[in-house]
Parts: C-alpha cells; sequence; structure tokens
C-alpha cells in the first residue's frame, strides 16, 4: 500500500503511516527546515521507517506549485500506483491560535491540491487541518465546504472533529479529518469504525487513553535528570537524559540513550522566579491547562493572554509554535522542544532540524522546530489511521447476489419446507 504526503511539514502524518506497515513514495514540503527535518529521519535515516524516493523528484524542499508545473506528466503517470494521498494545507490562516487572514494565501493552497488529487488519481485522500478550517471568513468561504464538494464528484467524502488525545496523545487536540474514498471500495462510516477500532490499537501498543501530560514527560525534568551544556548551542544548558518511568515514555523513547532537542530556555532568576509564583498560583486556584486570568496578569504585569500551566494529571493543552505558552507544571520553565514532541507522540530517535525559534515577519516565511513540532499530524494518531485504513482497504468485500441467484436460493430454500 503506497502513499504520497504533499504538505508533509516535518513528517508526523508519514512517520505515522510508514509505522502502520505503508509504504511511503515521497514527501512534498517547501519550507528549508520542516524539510531538513524530514530528509534526516524519513529519508537519509537507516531504518525501516523512510521514503522510497523517486529518482525523477531531487531530494530537496519544493512547493505543491512547483511539483505540478516540474514534474506533471511524471505525476501523471503515478496514476492506479498511489493507494492514499495525504497532507494538510498550511493552517495558519485558519488557526484560532492567532489572527486569521481570510486572505492568506496559505489558505489557497489546498486548490493545487485538488489538482494534485486529479493528477494522481488516488484511492483515498486523507486531509488534516485545524477546527478553523470548518468556519466562515468574514468573505463567507467556508474551505472545508468547498474541499467535499470538490471532492465529492470523484469520491464518497467523509468528515469529522477528532479529539486527538483518544488515541493516546497525551494532549487535548481537535482537528479537522477529511477522508474521500474510492466509491468502488464500498467504506461506509470510516470515521464510526476509526474510533470502534480504537480501543484494539491501544491495546496493541500498551497504552490506555487519556494519557496525562506527567505521563508523557516526568522523565524529563531536570530536577531528576540534572542538567548539562547544550550539544547544539553554545551557551545554553539542556536537560540531561536517565531512562523512561512510564508506559508511553518506555514506548516513545524505545531505547535511545541521548535524545535530541533538550534545549533549556534562559530565563533569568526574576523570570524563573515570576514562572514559579504563576504556577503555585494555579495550582492553588486548580486553574491548570487554561489562560492565567486577568488579576495574574495584572499582579505580575503580563500582557501576554495565552500563558497557561501545565495540568501534570490531564493531557495537555494543544501545544502552539509559541515556546512561551505553556510552562511546566512543576519546574519553573517553558517547555523543551522533546517535551513538545512527546506531547504529540513523536519518538524520541527523531531528531528537528533548523532553528529553535523565528520572529517577526520571518514567522510567516520559516518553520522554525517548535513551530515545526507544533503543525504535525501527532504519529500515533497518523498510525491507527493507516492501520485502520490498510484494514479497510484490503478487506475482501461481498458482491451483492444477483436477483436470479437470489430467487434461485429462495425456490431451494422453499422446496426444503
Amino acid at each position: 500500500m503506497v502513499f504520497v504526503d504533499a504538505f508533509a511539514g516535518c513528517g508526523g502524518l508519514s512517520l505515522g503511516l510508514l509505522q502502520a506497515g505503508w509504504r511511503g513514495l515521497f514527501a512534498i514540503e517547501h519550507d528549508d527546515f520542516a524539510f531538513a527535518t524530514l530528509k534526516a529521519n524519513l529519508v537519509e535515516r537507516q531504518s525501516a521507517h523512510k521514503f522510497a524516493w523517486p529518482k525523477w523528484l531531487p531530494k530537496e524542499p519544493i512547493g505543491i506549485q512547483s511539483l505540478l508545473s516540474k514534474h506533471g506528466p511524471a505525476l501523471e503517470k503515478l496514476q492506479g500506483t498511489v493507494d492514499l494521498l495525504v497532507g494538510g494545507p498550511p493552517c495558519q490562516g485558519f488557526s484560532s491560535a492567532g489572527r486569521r487572514w481570510h486572505d492568506d494565501p496559505r489558505n489557497k493552497l489546498f486548490s493545487s491540491y485538488l489538482k494534485l488529487v486529479k493528477l494522481m488519481k488516488p484511492k483515498v485522500v486523507l486531509i488534516e487541518n485545524v477546527r478553523g478550517f470548518t468556519s466562515d471568513f468574514e468573505t463567507g468561504a467556508n474551505y472545508a465546504s468547498k474541499l467535499r464538494t470538490a471532492l465529492a464528484v470523484d469520491y464518497d467524502v467523509h468528515d469529522a472533529l477528532l479529539d486527538l488525545s483518544a488515541f493516546g496523545v497525551p494532549q487535548r487536540r481537535t482537528r479537522y479529518f477529511v477522508l474521500a474514498t474510492s466509491r468502488s471500495l464500498g467504506v461506509k462510516d470510516p470515521f464510526k469504525e476509526l474510533k470502534q477500532e480504537l480501543p484494539s490499537f491501544l491495546r496493541s501498543i500498551g497504552l490506555q487513553a487519556p494519557v496525562s501530560s506527567k505521563s508523557a514527560i516526568s522523565d524529563l525534568e531536570t530536577v531528576r535528570n540534572g542538567t548539562q551544556a547544550s550539544r547544539d548551542t553554545a551557551g545554553f544548558l539542556e536537560t540531561k537524559y536517565k531512562a523512561p518511568l512510564t508506559k508511553y515514555q518506555k514506548l516513545m523513547n524505545a531505547g535511545v540513550v541521548h535524545p535530541a532537542d533538550l534545549r533549556l530556555a534562559r530565563h533569568n532568576d526574576e523570570i524563573a522566579d515570576r514562572f514559579q509564583q504563576i504556577i503555585d498560583l494555579s495550582h492553588a486556584e486548580g486553574r491548570l491547562n487554561t489562560s492565567i486570568n486577568e488579576e495574574v496578569r495584572t499582579k505580575f504585569g503580563l500582557k501576554k493572554r495565552a500563558l497557561r500551566v501545565l495540568d501534570p494529571d490531564m493531557p495537555s493543552p494543544t501545544i502552539t509554535s509559541m515556546p512561551d505558552d505553556l510552562l511546566h507544571y512543576a519546574e519553573p520553565r517553558t517547555l523543551t522542544v522533546r517535551e513538545n514532541a512527546r506531547l504529540q507522540s513523536f519518538p524520541d530517535w527523531f531528531e528537528f532540524k533548523g532553528k529553535y525559534t523565528t520572529g517577526g515577519h520571518l514567522r510567516r516565511r520559516e518553520v522554525p522546530r517548535f513551530t515545526q513540532v507544533a503543525n504535525a499530524v501527532p504519529p500515533l494518531v497518523a498510525r491507527a489511521i493507516g492501520e485502520f485504513l490498510m484494514k479497510a482497504m484490503t478487506a475482501p468485500k461481498q458482491r451483492p447476489k444477483s436477483a436470479a441467484k437470489r430467487s434461485q436460493q429462495a425456490a431451494e430454500f422453499g422446496a426444503h419446507l
């Protein structure tokens, strides 16, 4: 079963499908940093979980529009060989995490995605996006509705809002999914069937949902591990690492001795003291996993409204590309890239490339590590969907009996009465 990933980002969706036993042909990603991460982990790394990659496509960043213009004939030759086309067009213009831009050019990229669908004619199309993708903008444009209408010409189209914590991801993250299936497959209600399969999937990987934040990242606490000089950034410290503690941590760690992306933010004493007070107040007032209130903001002179303290006993809120949106549940600091990756269900062997953060006008042009993690489809979710789709697409179909056959059987049955 072969898939192609468009708008692949750092490769979370691809990784999950590869873990589910799918064969990846290639992935499309235009950002240098995100593609560097995908290439290092899913193209060049010696692993069973890697892309085959065709000779006609350079292993370098490319946008979907450039792909269509430069490699149209090669894509057309793939008709009949690609079972699944996946990908989530950039969501920044739809996301409720920041200001929405109804005219953001990235919102229009799903039109190019539809051109790719027409060209390759996959059996199944899987699209993931933020909840806001289903909302009407001031212009009245509802991109989810337009997408469903366009796909319905050739496919049976199904969509759903899914809480990804149900998949064992230690994060309350609701995302919009579309599954467009070839009519020949006869898939009736895939999302209902997927939810029915989740208990079996979770048992197969040794998890029970929901998974809490502490169960996901307690082995990464600096109090337990200590710190050392950062291995990839001079002047920074990083968390040392000892060993996993919980079932989820063991699943994510899988024997990795020195996980990457453990660099700690440089908080001065004043900031650390402020964070500790906010953490203590949030615990005392029972305001965990939710934005700090106006009283706390006034007390500490903060303008930021999105700041939240993790609840150790619950899945985290949706992580964002802003590294200072979440505070640790116990330690006076923001989270590391690795901790965010754990909350997204990335295994510890998966290493992120490029800058850690970016700012200003570059936020709309670069995808640094924190953003790569936040934008990704959690691999556990992709793995569950991949396993479900493989079963659904390979299961023998029961052919309806012909009228003549039914009449013959009815006559035979009557003769025995």
